[in-house]
């Protein structure tokens, strides 16, 4: 491993300059493979690269050119990859936009960011688009990946096989052209940008720069060792942080293997044919998986559930010990290898699981009772902090140095620090150009020493360990003038595998209640394993002996809490939440202000009489 400081070894670089480098010294390694296009072959770096120079000729005779946005609205799939890396070397700032967009919020992401083109996969993006079409001025080409979903008669559209097929003739007559496109730009040049969820008023376009994405991977990448070549399935969102630099900026620093999956409920299976190096999980996939499994395990026969129950401990005892940077006894540590060797490997390799190096959560804490479970598998998770507006993660945990419970430390070169008030501010190379305005004007987020506020309440111990404990904005401050941070409550809430989603209440209110929502997965199988025989979460969320085992759950959760934050109250609604029902963002943060107002009259019910004493 280099001793050369991160910084330093990001000098110069951009991502079309690596790009080049792949092309040319790792020509025929693969780069990205799509899981879903049976029969498409894997394009090599040398592949990838060219495809990139034709369409990024055939966008610039469309107009496309230097500091114009352009949008995307796309699953995971190569052509989105090509499109996107595309527009980078034109010194365009792509910018992907989430599925679940409404017409309304298309309309206004696509106003703010005056994209002149967009690129959409089919009819269903396009039918999110077309109601705003003609309300758009700087909106000029439609480029549809499906050329069967253009509207017939409209000189606006183009397929993207024809823009490929004329950009690759016009590349062949004078590749020079492509060449000189990137060759001028600059690491602080913008690169790409991504609209906040907007949890809170209009989603906000971060505009990153060439410096954040390429420090943000080599950071990572000496953090945790990862090798040249690694692969991973791209299968989040790529308007997500997490996503973008995991499958697209890092796989481009150590010339990666991406496999793309337009369908993220289908990452499960997806892991059994990839076998991925890196994996990456928003807490929602790993409580899935841990409830999925210990299902599993309910259902085994005694002694192979009795065998896997005893190695699954064993290894959590050793990563407590660890987490608490203590030793591991070294006839503990013969038990643990022992367990690990005959009993957990085979269930690594049947997940898919088996060749793992590097497991991480992020955007959302990740409940305790998972990590420890998952752990005992003989996956840890590694646990990030970070914003859109920091690139990613600020903070990690690594094999070497973690605390379970917190996000680690910060990445290379990156400082974090804690205001007065609690808000953690960060500093480094990392950080944003800054919001993107209504006149293409970039304006910088940070105060005069470079310190970007997040938004988020945390602390920092002595041992430079992270620990987030809300959102600034959220904070419960009760009618007795108490701060009490939901997240806390709510994590414990959902640590129960039947209950998949759940929101604390209480601002402004004498005590805390919660709206809780089944997990519409595991309640069935639960059901089932008590003899139930209903599968329609709706009707389990009504079922006397689900309703018990809430209140076994919400009492369990009181029994960790303060008084002052325990659950005097609770409603089980009937209907998981989801982006398109509108009370989760795309990246499956609650949507507070929504969810308070769509169930005011739920909520004023569990205030009507006054609540009964804690236990």
């Amino acid at each position: 491993m280099t001793t050369q400081s991160v910084a330093a070894q990001t000098e110069g670089l951009t991502i079309p300059k690596l790009l080049h480098r792949n092309a040319h010294s790792y020509g025929d390694h693969p780069a990205i493979t799509s899981l879903d296009a049976e029969g498409q072959p894997t394009l090599t770096w040398a592949g990838f690269r060219a495809e990139i120079a034709a369409v990024s000729r055939g966008l610039a005779d469309l107009g496309l050119g230097s500091g114009q946005r352009m949008l995307i609205m796309s699953a995971s799939r190569p052509e989105h990859f090509v499109a996107d890396l595309a527009a980078a070397h034109l010194g365009a700032i792509s910018c992907t936009a989430y599925l679940t967009l409404s017409p309304e919020q298309v309309g206004f992401v696509a106003r703010h960011s005056a994209a002149p083109i967009v690129v959409l996969e089919g009819a269903a993006e396009l039918a999110r688009w077309q109601p705003v079409l003609d309300q758009l001025p700087a909106l000029r080409r439609i480029v549809m990946i499906e050329a069967d979903a253009i509207p017939a008669g409209d000189e606006r559209f183009v397929s993207y096989a024809d823009l490929r097929a004329k950009g690759a003739a016009l590349h062949e007559a004078d590749p020079d052209v492509f060449e000189r496109s990137w060759a001028g730009i600059q690491p602080d040049d913008p690169l790409s940008m991504i609209y906040t969820s907007g949890t809170t008023g209009d989603p906000k376009g971060v505009v990153l720069s060439h410096r954040n994405a390429i420090h943000e991977a080599l950071a990572v990448h000496t953090l945790h060792g990862t090798p040249l070549h690694s692969t991973n399935i791209a299968y989040l969102p790529l308007a997500h942080i997490a996503e973008r630099e995991l499958s697209i900026y890092m796989p481009i620093v150590w010339a990666g293997h991406v496999h793309t999956l337009a369908d993220p409920t289908a990452v499960v299976g997806a892991l059994g044919r990839v076998r991925p190096q890196g994996f990456f999980g928003v807490p929602r996939v790993w409580e899935k998986m841990a409830a999925g499994l210990k299902n599993m395990l309910a259902g085994a026969p005694e002694e192979r559930r009795e065998v896997l129950t005893k190695a699954n401990e064993l290894l959590q005892e050793g990563y407590k010990l660890r987490s608490a940077g203590k030793e591991v006894p070294a006839e503990l540590a013969e038990r643990i290898a022992e367990a690990d060797r005959t009993v957990l490997a085979p269930v690594r390799q049947l997940l898919g699981l088996d060749k793992l190096i590097l497991a991480s959560s992020g955007a959302a804490a990740l409940p305790l009772e998972v990590l420890y479970f998952i752990a005992g598998l003989g996956v840890e998770i590694h646990e990030v902090w970070g914003l859109s507006e920091t690139t990613g993660a600020v903070t990690a945990n690594t094999a070497s140095a973690f605390k379970a419970g917190t996000v680690g430390r910060p990445v290379p070169d990156v400082e974090v620090r804690a205001a007065e008030d609690g808000e953690l501010l960060v500093r480094g190379p990392i950080v944003f150009l800054g919001y993107l305005q209504e006149d293409g004007s970039i304006k910088s987020a940070t105060d005069a020493d470079g310190w970007l506020p997040t938004g988020d309440i945390g602390t920092v111990d002595e041992d430079g360990y992270v620990t987030i404990t809300d959102r600034k904005k959220e904070l419960i401050i009760t009618s007795s003038g108490k701060n009490i941070a939901p997240t806390r409550i709510e994590g414990l809430l959902k640590e129960h595998p039947l209950i998949g989603q759940a929101v604390a209440i209480g601002d402004r209110r004498p005590y805390i209640t919660a709206l809780i929502v089944l997990d519409d997965e595991i309640a069935p199988a639960w059901a089932a394993s008590q003899g139930i025989d209903e599968t329609d979460p709706a009707k389990l969320a009504e079922h006397p002996a689900v309703r018990a085992e809430i209140d076994r759950a919400v009492e369990a959760a009181n029994g960790r809490l303060a008084r002052i934050e325990q659950i005097k109250r609770y409603h089980l609604l009937p209907k998981s939440w989801t982006p398109e029902s509108g009370e989760l963002t795309p990246t499956l943060k609650l949507k507070r202000r929504v969810i308070n107002e769509r169930y005011a009259p739920d909520i004023t019910t569990l205030y009507e009489t006054e609540a009964p004493a804690p236990a």
